[in-house]
């Protein structure tokens, strides 16, 4: 399977048993096989940003963040596909290509790509996250530095 970013995609639930972090979000959402996750590719290592449809539930975590700091940096909501979605910067995760499920399929089979001015802001914002993380500001609630070694060690052995 040929993984690109800004498609969105599915994982399989036997990364979470694998990576066992009790800060990553459930692999279950609304009783639907499980989130849709839109994908950057770096390398071999996958980024996997969680999709919610619980918008409303984000509005008011991004206005408390905003009250508070007068921004939030780790939530967009912005309409994916035709609808709303809440865009989990702060609860991205890498992966490996082997724990994709499947690509997320339109109804007309076409695989489903985020559109490319979305795709910048998801990207910078992404990028941000990680530039204050190399500062010692971690605003990602899973330990991605301990994920990305256990998928690099899985990716060399």
């Amino acid at each position: 399977m040929e993984v690109k970013t800004g498609y969105l995609y599915h994982i399989k639930d036997e990364f979470f048993d694998v990576v066992n972090d009790e800060n990553l979000m459930s692999n279950k959402e609304r009783g639907h096989k499980r989130p849709t996750y839109f994908v950057i590719k770096e390398n071999d290592i996958l980024w996997f940003i969680p999709l919610s449809s619980k918008v409303s539930k984000y509005r008011k975590i991004i206005n408390n963040k905003v009250k508070k700091y007068s921004r939030c940096d780790g939530i967009l909501i912005r309409k994916i596909l035709g609808e709303d979605s809440a865009i989990l910067i702060q609860n991205a995760f890498p992966t490996i290509e082997k724990y994709i499920d499947h690509v997320h399929l339109l109804d007309n089979g076409k695989p489903a790509k985020v559109i490319e001015t979305l795709q910048d802001e998801i990207l910078s914002g992404f990028k941000y996250l990680l530039k204050l993380k190399s500062k010692g500001i971690n605003l990602f609630f899973a330990d991605i530095d301990k994920i990305k070694e256990e998928m690099m060690k899985e990716l060399n052995s």
